[in-house]
């Protein structure tokens, strides 16, 4: 398995730089018979893409996806399914004033120590531009599941410390946060603003929930099912922390408290909480899976920071260029794309094991 591939029955390799001429993904091992379109991996991308709204950046890619390989007449074939994003409105000479220069809070530093040698070019390799391939992969994921009964849908919890206290499914598109309480999103959009207007970013919390998942995904020991959530989600730019159910809450709590108690309703196990986040062990217990990702503020801003330069020399540096002032709208399917592509993964795992 190489470095830039993720799976393991169900699997895409992503590949491509943030300023070249495009970016791909090769998605192996899906089922055939999946009636799937570019339009309907397309509608995932433009929940991505940027250019959205004032709490996006300004770079206008319309992030359109072509197919070449794997799907005929509609349908899958079973066969690895090639898919290409020609990036369009890229402005390399934005960078050109940090190409000596590391910025904080990005991989530039990082990247040039181990490879010796970087783009500068939007960070190249180590671009959030690369997510647009995990959401790619996450629609046919999507599709799949949505057979099979399984529903995710995710929003901004949390956003320069405001919180969603309502959980409204239905406004979370109807606002450029992706907030599921409206109150919120209006109070969560203005911190936002109010960075951008300084130069900064803020950072927030962005939960998934995925309902419908059957009991007994996942494996008892290396490869449980919120372990491999935890890697899915920690992969994705500028993550700092992953929690599945009550998560770190669940260290100020007595066990009494946070044990999911279990009765019996209609002839089947219920739980009367969801502490576990729809997880026992490793394994799905068939409740809803729930996730929350900390997303740490966008690191390109312009304020000036102190930085150093290649020759080892101190230096300051101000980003210029078009930049997230909040990761949490276009982050949200993102998320809900690599929690796909897991469920999905695990799902036809478990039906390889059944006799």
């Amino acid at each position: 398995m190489g470095f830039n591939t993720f799976g393991k029955i169900f699997t895409f390799t992503s590949f491509g730089e943030s300023h070249g001429k495009a970016i791909g993904a090769v998605v192996d091992g899906c089922p055939a018979g999946i009636r799937i379109s570019e339009m309907d991996i397309q509608k995932e991308l433009d929940r991505r893409r940027p250019g959205q709204s004032g709490v996006t950046t300004a770079r206008s890619e319309e992030d359109k996806i072509e197919i070449l390989s794997g799907v005929f007449e509609g349908s899958t074939t079973g066969m690895p399914i090639a898919m290409l994003i020609y990036n369009k409105d890229m402005r390399s000479r934005d960078y050109s004033n940090i190409k000596d220069v590391f910025r904080p809070g990005h991989a530039d530093f990082t990247y040039e120590q181990k490879f010796g040698i970087r783009d500068y070019r939007g960070g190249g390799r180590s671009s959030a531009r690369e997510t647009a391939m995990r959401v790619a992969a996450g629609a046919i994921a999507k599709k799949f599941l949505a057979q099979k009964g399984i529903g995710i849908k995710g929003f901004s919890r949390e956003i320069a410390g405001i919180v969603a206290q309502r959980t409204d499914c239905s406004v979370i598109e109807q606002n450029p946060v992706r907030a599921p309480d409206m109150d919120a999103a209006k109070k969560m959009e203005k911190a936002v603003l109010a960075a951008k207007d300084e130069g900064d970013s803020v950072g927030g919390i962005v939960e998934v929930v995925a309902s419908g998942v059957p009991i007994g995904l996942g494996e008892p020991v290396y490869y449980k099912l919120d372990s491999k959530l935890a890697e899915a989600l920690m992969s994705i730019n500028a993550l700092k922390g992953v929690e599945i159910g009550s998560g770190f809450g669940s260290a100020k709590l007595k066990g009494s408290q946070n044990n999911d108690a279990m009765h019996i309703s209609r002839g089947k196990v219920k739980f009367s909480t969801n502490n576990s986040g729809g997880i026992s062990g490793g394994i799905s217990n068939g409740d809803d899976i729930i996730c929350r990702i900390a997303i740490k503020p966008a690191s390109s801003i312009s304020k000036e920071q102190q930085t150093v330069d290649r020759r080892g020399k101190q230096a300051k540096i101000a980003v210029s260029g078009r930049h997230d002032p909040c990761l949490c709208p276009r982050a949200v399917p993102v998320a809900e794309a690599m929690v796909a592509v897991v469920l999905m993964d695990m799902y036809l795992i478990a039906k390889a094991r059944k006799k």
